[in-house]
């Protein structure tokens, strides 16, 4: 039913003003769609009809707007003249009928993988199509009938060969109509006290082609607009003579086989073609509402259903009334309802006057709708996205217009499903090498659906991996993987492996597949690790750690074994003395794991009995091999200990910390070579550079007192057992900078 929300007075007006313009502009198409198809014309506006209303009432899209579509005109053609229209009837019916049952069972997730390669094509391609078919009509050239978007046309020519056809055909009273009418949609849309009228511009472009076509009949002389440019509703008497121009079902063909099949194309045809066209309308929606697919299968099944009962042809979404919708500034699906409404009573009420409306004024319309969908700034968009969108986009749209909507559409999807494959089996996985503590490992990173189109790739990478090597078979973000592929998973698991000393750890797969978790490779401190590096070789570790960090490849770890492991004992590589800070998190920025290094914390990374007592248990007796000092930038017990030490206040009087004034005063001890300067008059960035220089300076001095004030470290940085660096954190850029004169300590 039609919302109750409180938005809905709202937007009244202007969904009023677009289902007239939709209404206008869906009336030929209506009728051109049933000529080309070789059905009654009064089939194609009976489902213009029913698209509006009935399917307007249940679908959930607020701008799409539903009838009879061009795409389908082949194929409509083909059944009608192979079944009789009577019997094609049934098929429309059964159609509707496979279409609601698509939509109870949710099939409409299927539009979640049309690609939007294929979505912007189309949108471009309607874009071409109109402005290339319309220019005939514009000009008063109506060999072939309106809404026929197919490149072989009815009159033997194309979508091309009509623009020749077309310079000896072309009638001045059609032409004066077409080119003011487009003429009248400018300066509308220019013009901001017409723009922002409540009259919409379209109609008053129809009341100017009636005009025109009137003043145009008085002068004569050629001027006048033949019958064949005009819009030609089928004329009854009556209400009643109006529904005998009706056809009904034949009900007796239910047991033929070939309605059922018909049936099923028209389901399929309907479906994707709905679908697709669903995806396309929300991208042009100023709103960018979501309409759900799977309830919209069920309005056009409804609707089919109820259009093949009264002897209409064939309904889908069709995104020419939609894009006229949008643009004519529809915001509910009242307009579709109203423009349903509209053809109704009109066609049985006033079919004379509709009749004097001349194509060429719709035409204009329509062309301004497709120069604003086959937009330039869209072309460079997806050129802009690389060749694997834009390559698929262009062909989309040549294959629309040099085809017909359907054809092109499933060439388009075809296309861009080739290359998804292609770059799909081009890089089936990510691989790249994580250097662990324990030595190189090969993670090997599966992508979310593995298929057999993979085995090839996934089977070299394995094949790559050097005797005695380690790999991480990582399946964290699959959700699916081929029986085929799986089965080469096992086989490397349980028996190339083994044979070649392969190492083998698994990750993240789902229990059905039988590759339970494990590691086997060693990412974290062990004794025997401990024991063999050398000073320099922590440091290195070190800083690979914080170059992963900086550039987002973090190792991947296993944290709950690394509990597990360390639970019996400890053997950390390193002891890091750093600030408090919350915002220089020691463990992520070096990126290390559970039982790597020691870590002591207090503001300005200052020395005192305590640490120095901390590194001698880590170093003598755990036997960390290095000692890393590390500061930052900004940081805040530097910047007080300038400012206080500036100001000659204590801790106490300028803070209130009763415990602040030992940590100020062993970092003001590194001011002093600096020299003392007026901090307060300096500028901003002064300030910082200056905070900076303190904490380098604050950092070494550091780094010289716990060799200065412990024998032990002394002795054993003196045998290149241990060795003491410092490093500068900077907060901003993530950057960590060994202090070179420091780094020449290590061993």
């Amino acid at each position: 039913m039609i919302s109750t929300n409180s938005s809905i007075p709202s937007t009244i007006s202007r969904d009023l003003n677009a289902s007239l313009v939709v209404f206008f502009v869906a009336l030929p198409l209506c009728l051109g769609v049933a000529l080309a198809s070789g059905a009654p014309l009064l089939s194609g506006v009976l489902a213009g009809i029913v698209g509006g209303i009935l399917v307007g009432m249940v679908s959930q899209s607020h701008t799409s707007v539903s009838g009879p579509s061009a795409s389908s005109v082949a194929i409509v053609a083909a059944l009608i003249a192979s079944l009789g229209f009577p019997t094609f009837l049934m098929a429309v019916i059964i159609a509707g009928v496979i279409q609601i049952l698509l939509g109870i069972a949710r099939a409409g997730f299927i539009a979640d993988f049309i690609p939007t390669s294929v979505i912007k094509g189309l949108l471009t391609a309607i874009g071409v199509l109109l402005i290339l078919k319309q220019i005939p009509h514009l000009l008063g050239h109506d060999a072939d009938p309106e809404g026929d978007m197919a490149f072989q046309q009815p009159d033997h020519a194309n979508t091309f060969s009509e623009l020749g056809h077309m310079l000896g055909h072309i009638h001045p009273g059609a032409t004066v109509i077409g080119l003011g009418s487009i003429a009248l949609l400018v300066c509308w849309a220019c013009i901001k006290p017409l723009k922002k009228s409540v009259i919409p511009a379209p109609l008053v472009v129809v009341l100017f082609g009636v005009a025109s076509s009137l003043v145009f009949r008085r002068i004569g002389g050629g001027w006048e607009v033949e019958p064949k440019n005009f819009v030609q509703v089928p004329i009854a008497a009556d209400v009643a003579g109006f529904l005998a121009l009706m056809q009904w079902p034949d009900f007796s063909q239910w047991s033929n086989p070939a309605v059922y099949t018909a049936g099923l194309t028209i389901a399929a045809v309907a479906s994707l073609e709905t679908l697709l066209n669903l995806e396309a309308i929300d991208k042009i929606d100023p709103q960018q509402r979501v309409s759900p697919p799977s309830r919209e299968l069920v309005a056009q099944g409804l609707g089919n259903v109820m259009s093949g009962l009264i002897g209409g042809i064939p309904i889908t979404s069709v995104i020419v009334r939609s894009s006229v919708n949008i643009n004519a500034g529809g915001q509910t699906k009242l307009a579709a309802i109203v423009h349903g409404v509209l053809l109704a009573v009109s066609v049985m009420l006033l079919p004379l006057w509709l009749n004097m409306i001349p194509l060429s004024c719709l035409a204009a319309i329509l062309l301004v709708t497709g120069v604003k969908l086959a937009s330039p700034a869209l072309v460079r968009q997806m050129w802009m996205e690389g060749r694997y969108q834009f390559v698929p986009f262009a062909l989309t749209v040549a294959a629309i217009v040099l085809t017909d909507l359907l054809i092109g559409i499933l060439i388009g999807l075809a296309v861009s499903t080739s290359f998804i494959l292609n770059s799909n089996f081009r890089r089936p996985i990510r691989r790249f090498v994580e250097k662990h503590l324990g030595g190189d490992v090969l993670h090997i990173e599966l992508a979310n659906q593995v298929s057999f189109l993979n085995r090839a790739a996934l089977l070299k990478v394995l094949d790559a991996v050097p005797r005695g090597g380690q790999v991480l078979l990582d399946a964290q973000n699959t959700d699916y993987i081929d029986p085929d592929v799986l089965d080469l998973l096992h086989d490397f698991n349980e028996k190339t492996a083994p044979a070649r000393g392969l190492k083998v750890s698994l990750l993240g797969f789902r229990s059905k597949y039988q590759l339970q978790d494990r590691t086997q490779y060693v990412d974290y401190s062990t004794r025997e690790l401990q024991s063999q590096l050398t000073p320099r070789q922590v440091l290195q570790i070190l800083k690979d750690g914080h170059e992963r960090f900086r550039t987002g490849q973090r190792l991947t770890r296993d944290f709950g074994r690394q509990i597990r492991a360390t639970s019996a004992g400890q053997h950390p590589l390193a002891v890091v003395l750093s600030c408090i800070d919350s915002r220089a998190p020691t463990e992520l920025i070096l990126d290390l794991g559970v039982g790597d290094i020691f870590s002591i914390r207090i503001a300005g990374n200052i020395i005192s009995r305590e640490v120095v007592g901390s590194m001698e248990y880590a170093c003598a007796v755990a036997g960390a091999k290095l000692i890393l000092v590390m500061g930052h930038t900004r940081c805040g017990a530097v910047t007080a200990a300038i400012e206080l030490g500036c100001s000659a206040k204590s801790a106490v009087q300028a803070t209130g910390c009763q415990h602040l004034e030992p940590i100020v005063n062993v970092i003001q001890q590194s001011i002093a070579p600096l020299g003392c300067q007026d901090f307060g008059q300096l500028s901003a960035t002064e300030k910082e550079a200056f905070v900076t220089a303190v904490a380098r300076a604050n950092v070494s001095r550091v780094a010289e007192m716990v060799l200065g004030q412990s024998q032990m470290l002394s002795n054993l940085h003196r045998d290149g057992r241990v060795a003491i660096i410092g490093a500068i954190y900077d907060i901003v850029t993530g950057n960590l900078d060994f202090i070179p004169h420091a780094d020449a300590c290590v061993a």
